[in-house]
């Protein structure tokens, strides 16, 4: 599993580039100016589909570079990290929520259509944002996620709950939610079928991405933890063999046995 997985992370960071360039550039790029469906399909591969493709890819990965040999300050930054606490993920998860929420208000929206280097914009920070997630939730090597599998699953449930809720309000948006998209000239699309099928892709997207890590460490957890007394006992066990404590628990001195 991990040879066929090694073999097919070089084409994970082509299609992560190949993703993300070909929304941006034309034709799609010049759709994404006059349909907000087509806007949001991009704006979901620059959050979500893209970055994640790109962390599983691990193109930061060196093989040739040994720890002996690697450059000063590089093993620090490429070894398997282990960030103390919950301080650095949380970070994450603050930074890509408003990341997405600032790029989906209207005054933003409305912005794209009129300026283009406001897309690279948008690139630039939400695939930032999306693959920082993505290295708390997959192993990326040498890069590895500190949380535990619950916890990573908790980050992209919430993750993809945030972008859900962005979905149920465009959808459930009784006007236009993005006045910039005005089919009154004609492209064929109403604003509210339009405004619908965005509100589909943001929705459809981040369950595709984002599901199967959930499910996927929640599974093995769940069957790991069948017996939580045998687990109990287990880490009681190796606490006290690193304490030195071999034999039985015995009362300290100056006790009496009862």
């Amino acid at each position: 599993m991990r040879t066929w997985l090694a073999r097919l992370r070089p084409w994970l960071t082509l299609a992560a580039a190949g993703l993300a360039l070909g929304v941006l550039l034309p034709p799609v790029g010049s759709y994404a100016r006059q349909y907000a469906f087509v806007e949001t399909l991009q704006y979901v591969i620059f959050a979500v589909a893209a970055p994640g493709l790109l962390v599983l890819g691990a193109p930061w990965r060196l093989p040739e570079l040994s720890r002996r040999d690697a450059p000063p300050g590089l093993p620090s930054r490429l070894a398997p990290s282990r960030w103390p606490g919950l301080s650095r993920p949380g970070t994450v998860l603050v930074a890509f929520i408003a990341a997405v929420i600032a790029w989906r208000l209207p005054a933003a929206v409305n912005a794209l259509p009129g300026a283009p280097a406001l897309t690279v914009a948008e690139l630039v920070t939400l695939f930032a944002a999306g693959a920082a997630v993505w290295l708390e939730l997959v192993d990326s090597p040498p890069l590895m996620p500190r949380l535990s599998r619950p916890q990573r699953a908790a980050m992209a449930a919430t993750a993809m709950w945030t972008l859900w809720v962005l979905a149920y309000i465009t959808g459930m948006s009784h006007g236009a939610w993005f006045s910039a998209y005005d089919h009154a000239a004609g492209h064929g699309l109403s604003t509210a079928a339009d405004q619908q099928l965005a509100a589909g892709i943001m929705w459809a997207v981040p369950a595709l991405c984002f599901a199967p890590v959930i499910y996927g460490m929640l599974i093995p957890w769940i069957g790991d933890s069948e017996n939580p007394d045998d687990e109990l006992r287990e880490a009681s066990r190796h606490e006290r063999a690193r304490a030195g404590l071999g034999g039985p628990l015995r009362p300290p001195r100056g006790w009496r046995r009862p």
